[in-house]
């Protein structure tokens, strides 16, 4: 009984807590804010998708990245640059020296769309390229690195390094990428327009859709053989490995997993907010991006979720009141956690709340109920301590 409540995909409680977090997302954010602060959730929602991929690499697996802002800008610029070849028809951009290329193409004296941007006039080929762009990316890292066993914090640099290097790529081909202003003034969705607030609002809901399927997707790997094989490498790895597994294709596989899960996130960030920069790209996002894992808790998917909001939240509500101040407010949230609850949120919740809660309504179930007759010592119906113990536990 014990192994089978282990390997069942949800158990009675993380399926309640799989319902609070749904009445959270669906139900009262929906009816307690109006469309301007629905569409900035959305957006804390977009980040939520690559604090799940971290909590399975960094949390079940033991890999630190600290670049998944690559594959969270990756899976953005697809979908951006289909939106803005949308927009950039010859009849929308006739007062341009080149008629039919992006404004900043034209700007930048480029007379031609380039082979690589044709493929995303179609919107098939650019979801498929949301996901397969940062997979991709990840499979060319996972293999150079993990095949030669590179991990750890070497492994945290290097991702580093990817990210700071990509965005100097995007910044620096400002014909062919937008440059640091990234790709801006994305209007439609085949011929949808995405900025009215209707729009944001089912966009909304679609965000919110694909972050609980991306959920589940991360609670099957966690409670497969997969999902225990990486918690044993996180712990054990040489053993695993003596053991006979190729643990060099398990991390591949993860870190791929949560570059999907980036790459539907950037999709849907483009999609919510409007635009792709390179701002979102580099070391600094990629960092909070980490913070958001941390806080929420770096073992938990649902508390990477909440984690995500939070933080969020406080830096949207700090920089609004104290714009001089929500850097360092940021900061001191993340200090206090990693101090006092390094299993962040999820890990506060679980060894300080939920067992008081428990051991209140234990004890009021036990004042509740009549105190049973004692039994005699040598009475034969008594059972042993041993047996009494046994059927306790």
């Amino acid at each position: 009984m014990q192994s089978d409540r282990k390997t069942r995909f949800l158990t009675r409680e993380e399926a309640i807590y799989f319902g609070l977090l749904a009445a959270v997302i669906f139900l009262i954010l929906p009816m307690a804010l109006d469309s301007f602060r629905l569409n900035l959730f959305g957006k804390y929602l977009s980040y939520a998708f690559v604090a799940i991929g971290l909590v399975l690499c960094w949390g079940a697996g033991g890999i630190l990245s600290l670049g998944q802002g690559v594959f969270f800008g990756l899976g953005g610029y697809a979908m951006a640059m289909f939106l803005k070849l949308e927009a950039s028809t010859p009849e929308a951009t006739a007062i341009q020296s080149t008629p039919g290329i992006p404004d900043f193409m034209d700007w930048n004296q480029v007379t031609a769309l380039p082979w690589w941007w044709e493929p995303f006039n179609s919107l098939a080929f650019t979801l498929v390229a949301v996901v397969a762009v940062p997979v991709a990316f990840a499979f060319i890292i996972g293999v150079a690195m993990f095949r030669r066993r590179v991990g750890g914090v070497y492994f945290a640099i290097i991702t580093q390094a990817i990210a700071a290097i990509l965005t100097i790529l995007i910044i620096g081909q400002q014909g062919f990428t937008g440059g640091v202003n990234g790709i801006t003034d994305l209007r439609t969705l085949k011929g949808w327009d995405i900025r009215s607030d209707e729009a944001k609002e089912i966009l909304y809901f679609v965000n919110a859709g694909l972050l609980f399927a991306c959920l589940f997707a991360a609670q099957y790997v966690r409670r497969s053989k997969l999902g225990r094989l990486l918690i044993a490498m996180r712990d054990q790895e040489d053993r695993v490995r003596f053991s006979g597994y190729d643990v060099a294709s398990f991390k591949v596989f993860v870190f791929c997993l949560g570059a999907a899960f980036a790459g539907i996130g950037g999709a849907m960030f483009t999609l919510q907010v409007g635009f792709m920069s390179p701002t979102l790209v580099g070391i600094v996002p990629s960092i909070e991006m980490v913070i958001f894992a941390a806080v929420g808790g770096r073992l938990s998917i649902l508390g990477a979720v909440y984690g995500t909001l939070l933080v969020n939240w406080a830096k949207t509500t700090l920089s609004e009141s104290f714009p001089e101040l929500w850097l360092l407010g940021l900061g001191a949230l993340f200090i206090a956690v990693v101090m006092f609850f390094p299993n962040g949120l999820a890990g506060l919740w679980s060894e300080q709340v939920r067992p008081r809660l428990r051991k209140l309504f234990a004890g009021r179930g036990a004042g509740a109920t009549p105190p049973a007759a004692p039994v005699p010592a040598n009475s034969a119906s008594a059972p042993d301590r041993p047996a009494a113990k046994a059927a306790a536990e």
